[in-house]
C-alpha cells in the first residue's frame, strides 16, 4: 500500500464520513422502493473504489448515491 499524499487522505476521510452517514440513513428505509437498487449499488462502487484507492470515482459514488436517496426522499417514496 502506498503512502497516501494530504489531498488523498482528506478525500478518503470525507469519503468514509458521508458513506457512514449513508449506510446510517439508509438502514430505516424500505429498499423495494424503486431506484433504491441504484442507491445500494452507488453504495458497493464507493467501497470497491475505497478498496482499490481510487478516491475520486469513491467520492464521486458517494455522492451519486446522496442525490438518488434524497431526491426519493423528497418525491416522497418513503411511508
Amino acid at each position: 500500500m502506498t503512502e497516501l499524499d494530504e489531498t488523498q487522505r482528506n478525500l478518503k476521510e470525507e469519503t468514509e464520513k458521508w458513506l457512514q452517514k449513508l449506510e446510517d440513513r439508509i438502514e430505516e428505509k424500505d429498499s423495494s422502493v424503486e431506484q433504491m437498487e441504484n442507491v445500494e449499488a452507488y453504495r458497493d462502487d464507493t467501497y470497491h473504489f475505497l478498496e482499490e484507492q481510487d478516491f475520486i470515482r469513491a467520492w464521486e459514488a458517494v455522492i451519486y448515491a446522496w442525490g438518488i436517496l434524497e431526491t426519493l426522499e423528497r418525491l416522497d417514496k418513503f411511508d
